[in-house]
């Protein structure tokens, strides 16, 4: 439900704060003095495009902010799923247009983006006028209402139907991509092949580069390497300049200390220490001499190693960045290769597997199908039953459905609705015979059916009434009235009959002051409302006779509402 829109700057006005009811709540007043504005500011706060001409002249920017109060879950779901948190079941939406055309969308304080304000503004508000009535002449939505008023067991059905659908679709378009050029396929045959050969005649192994990366340092590096090993084996064994050697040296010192050990027991540790580390360097010793001796520099092993690596650099440039990769890509060439020398049989293979999956689609879409018209057929006769009621006795209403063979992801239904308005007439398609007050009442009529069956709080109606007077004008106050027992409703009206059915009641004006046009938006008291409905309806200045019939209309809307609610 919607608590409280307030607007700055935008177009007219220069700021208002309206608090709604819940209930119906009728918007009146002259023709321009701005409700139009109104449902601009309420489609800007929720998401719809808003042109920064619409900022008010002189100012900077425009903003608009809505307070709703939260019983849908579908809405808190949507919240929790983008983080955005909800607090004492109230959502406050703000968004602000800068004259530089800068968006700034607030949910709960929580910036976010015009695509998520859109998914939610579609959750909140459902706005109708003369485009959504347009809307109705086309089949998806015609197809929408179908499913929607018998919609546990058609969306149950559904979804049975889309799993099916979604594999049929996977094989169709994998049979497709397999139906390449003969030329095409000959070429890819013979590339592969050649590919494969190239990778196989290598006989890479893993890790072997890196192998190879190291022995080749070693050799580029063999006479320092001989070098370094022999300066360190004479420095252990020999000694150099006059020095002694380390080996020779540590080898007295562990003389002294066993000798030392004989007088101080506490040195025995330390003997021992130095005794060990001696052989651990005598065994270094022995290993950097052998080690030097068998580095071999040999040019025409290193010239073999350098070549290798050099293929291997090649083939890493064509077929990935590793031995791993290059042996990946050589599978996958032989898996594809395979796959083309028995292209006929797999090609045999899908066909077979997306004809079996066909009639599984098929069989579905039966279902579906036999579903919607079960469904159509209940619709057909609510929106008779309730087009009798607004003035249309003999209006005939008929929903076609026809099962087709072109799998969608609706199904594979075409509804075509058709219509006739008076006796004698033959029934014709809907989009080429209806006039706008009879589309008026067709929407009218199904918005009051789902009523019940809609998640949205909040119905906006905008000047649905076009074309309607006299007793139909009552029907069709009657209806929205009706909606109103389930859903908040704002309705701008021009109708005596519908505005007389207000729960809350707003008179939208403008004046001049000092050379600038303002608008205002004000919930009038019941005598405002005798005169506003008075004005509505005799459309001239106020009589005696014209307040007594606005004070009768008002009376009798009263009853016919109790009589609502009793019924329901």
């Amino acid at each position: 439900m919607l608590k409280t829109l307030s607007i700055w700057n935008f177009a007219l006005i220069e700021h208002v704060q309206i608090d709604f009811d819940k209930g119906l709540n009728i918007l009146t007043g002259e023709t321009g003095a701005g409700k139009s504005i109104l449902l601009g500011a309420l489609g800007m706060v929720i998401g719809r495009r808003t042109n920064i001409d619409a900022i008010r002249s002189g100012c900077e920017f425009m903003r608009v902010e809505a307070v709703f109060t939260l019983d849908n879950n579908l809405v808190k779901d949507f919240l929790t799923k983008y983080n955005i948190l909800v607090e004492d079941d109230d959502l406050i939406i703000t968004r602000q247009i800068n004259i530089n055309g800068k968006n700034s969308v607030q949910i709960n304080n929580c910036h976010t983006t015009m695509a998520i304000l859109r998914q939610l503004g579609e959750l909140l508000v459902d706005i109708h006028g003369q485009h959504a009535n347009q809307a109705l002449l086309k089949p998806i939505k015609q197809l929408s209402l179908i499913d929607m008023y018998d919609g546990d067991a058609i969306q149950k059905q559904k979804e049975a139907y889309l799993e099916k659908y979604y594999q049929w679709l996977q094989i169709k378009q994998k049979l497709a991509d397999s139906k390449i050029n003969t030329q095409e396929m000959a070429q890819r045959l013979d590339m592969l092949k050649w590919q494969i050969n190239e990778i196989e005649n290598a006989k890479l192994t893993l890790d072997e580069d890196e192998k190879l990366e190291s022995e080749i340092k070693v050799l580029a590096n063999a006479e320092k390497i001989s070098l370094l090993t022999q300066d360190a084996y004479k420095l252990l064994y020999e000694g150099e300049n006059g020095k002694f050697a380390i080996l020779s040296s540590l080898s007295q010192v562990r003389k002294d200390l066993e000798n030392l050990a004989q007088y101080d027991e506490n040195m025995a540790k330390v003997h021992q220490i130095l005794d060990e580390a001696y052989f651990q360097i005598q065994d270094s010793a022995d290993e950097i001499r052998n080690y030097g001796e068998s580095i071999d520099y040999n040019p025409q092993k290193l010239d073999m190693m350098q070549s290798r690596l050099n293929d291997i650099d090649k083939l890493k440039r064509k077929y990935g960045n590793t031995i791993e990769e290059i042996l990946n890509y050589l599978a996958k060439a032989k898996e594809e290769l395979t796959y083309i020398e028995n292209y006929d049989d797999n090609l045999a293979k899908l066909e077979q597997e997306l004809s079996l999956l066909a009639k599984d689609v098929s069989q579905e879409a039966l279902v579906l199908h036999e579903l919607r018209q079960k469904s159509a057929k209940a619709l057909e006769m609510a929106i008779m039953k309730e087009l009798a009621s607004l003035s249309m006795a003999d209006a005939k209403l008929v929903i076609n459905l026809t099962l087709n063979d072109d799998f969608t992801e609706n199904g594979a239904d075409d509804v075509e609705i058709l219509f006739s308005a008076n006796l004698g007439e033959d029934l014709k398609s809907l989009a080429k015979i209806v006039s706008g007050g009879e589309l008026s009442r067709i929407a009218l009529a199904l918005k009051t059916i789902t009523a019940k069956k809609d998640d949205i709080d909040l119905m906006v109606f905008d000047e649905v009434d076009t074309g309607v007077g006299g007793k139909t004008a009552q029907m069709m106050a009657e209806k929205i009235a009706r909606i109103a027992l389930y859903r908040q409703v704002i309705c701008i009206t021009h109708l005596p009959q519908i505005a007389a059915m207000a729960d809350a009641h707003f008179y939208i004006s403008k004046e001049t002051k000092n050379n600038k046009t303002f608008t205002t938006i004000d919930e009038i008291n019941y005598d405002a409302k005798l005169a506003e409905i008075a004005r509505m309806s005799s459309g001239i200045d106020l009589t005696q006779a014209s307040l007594e019939n606005a004070e009768e209309m008002l009376t009798n809307a009263r009853k016919r509402k109790e009589l609502l609610h009793f019924d329901e």
